[in-house]
């Protein structure tokens, strides 16, 4: 069975990223959707306090490589560490907590897939002073839920590779020292022709064209990436060539896998931000209700009626999330729990705020949190695939044991 007790540790963590998020995060979060970016001076701040986004930790992002009993019992409970932080972080707003400096979603593709040196190279330089970022770039105007269609191409020269293509809705990709960029050696190969590359930023013939405006998640730089003719040197293939090259090329890695794989990781992390959302409001939605609603009377019970739903649906969600982390942490395969997680706690989230408007009447329009919340959660039924690529996960793994194809 699963304990569902919190260690203390997880407790700690739980208590301290509350009170960044309620006393660092929340405070700036309506000026910065206003704004539509961060102050720098806030982000400088709390790099500084050693506050990073690591997609499966909370706090510095750079990765030594150092083999200790202690370092090994913390990783046991990296991903159920990064759940519990990333709901209290998204509880004090979303769109600010994927804007603190950190490896981010680049961060799990080179842990699982990087060389002892790139892992060493691109991970250890979060911990330094200066705020850094690192980012992800899979979707293309063409390929977004169906990552197998990938067309940036990568030609193998002496030396290394050159790539060209382009890619759409890259978090923190303009700012990004380094981004992991997937590309295929032959389109004709499908899967088994992807690799995964780590473009460096300043890297001739990489360019960020566009920074996108949002409805929700404002606050958080979303990029337009553009790769001509840009030389990625070997060393930059993320797990080096020995990684591609099997005796099977039926089981041969590819970029799509170390895609797939990565998802495994921040399809619970996207899952606890939902959850983060949808508490956010409904505790909101709660006080007002408290504080303004007669006691008496047909509507208040409706609300709390209302609530409480809102409550049971929350717990659901956070208890599906804390499967699938537990079982990434226990070494378990959490593909099908990773995209139920992802899946349900999107929709739930949306469906809470919406409620929570609906009971707020004019109190929640434009310039009140839920409000924010509302636009900020809509992008959770689409980023790290669609709710129904999620259904298509859940139901292959389901069924093809069986024997049936899905």
């Amino acid at each position: 069975m699963i304990s569902f007790e919190l260690s203390q540790q997880q407790k700690q963590i739980q208590q301290m990223t509350h009170w960044f998020a309620k006393n660092e995060i929340r405070p700036i979060a309506m000026e910065a959707d206003r704004l539509e970016r961060v102050p720098d001076e806030w982000l400088d701040k709390v790099n500084k306090m050693g506050i990073h986004l690591n997609t499966s930790s909370f706090g510095g992002g750079g990765e030594k490589n150092k083999s200790s009993k202690k370092k090994a019992s913390k990783e046991k409970e990296g991903n159920r560490m990064g759940v519990l932080a990333t709901e209290e972080m998204a509880w004090g707003c979303p769109a600010v907590a994927l804007s603190l400096p950190g490896a981010g979603l680049g961060g799990p593709p080179v842990q699982s897939s990087g060389t002892p040196e790139q892992k060493e190279r691109f991970l250890s330089m979060f911990t330094k002073d200066e705020p850094r970022w690192g980012a992800y770039a899979l979707t293309e105007p063409e390929a977004g839920s169906d990552a197998s269609g990938v067309r940036t191409s990568a030609e193998k020269v002496d030396g290394g590779y050159v790539l060209n293509g382009q890619k759409i809705f890259i978090t923190n990709g303009g700012r990004a020292s380094w981004v992991v960029v997937f590309a295929t050696v032959d389109p004709s190969l499908g899967r088994a022709g992807q690799r995964a590359f780590v473009v460096e930023k300043g890297t001739p013939g990489f360019s960020c064209t566009r920074l996108a405006h949002k409805m929700g998640l404002r606050a958080n730089e979303t990029a337009e990436l553009l790769l001509e003719d840009c030389f990625v040197p070997y060393e930059n293939l993320l797990g080096g060539e020995e990684l591609y090259e099997q005796k099977s090329s039926s089981s041969s890695p590819s970029g799509f896998q170390v895609a797939m794989k990565t998802f495994d990781s921040t399809r619970p992390i996207v899952a606890a931000m939902a959850v983060g959302i949808a508490r956010a409001a409904y505790e909101y939605t709660v006080d007002i209700v408290q504080t303004e609603y007669p006691k008496q009377g047909r509507h208040y019970q409706l609300a709390a009626q209302t609530l409480a739903e809102a409550e049971q649906d929350i717990d659901a969600a956070r208890l599906l999330t804390w499967e699938a982390a537990w079982k990434a942490d226990v070494g378990k395969e959490n593909a099908k729990e990773a995209a139920m997680c992802k899946a349900y706690a999107g929709q739930m989230a949306h469906d809470v705020t919406v409620k929570c408007l609906e009971l707020l009447g004019p109190v929640g329009l434009d310039g009140h949190i839920v409000e924010k919340l509302f636009r900020d959660v809509k992008v959770f039924d689409i980023f790290e695939g669609t709710n129904e690529i999620q259904h298509l996960v859940t139901a292959r793994r389901q069924y093809q044991p069986y024997g049936i194809r899905v």
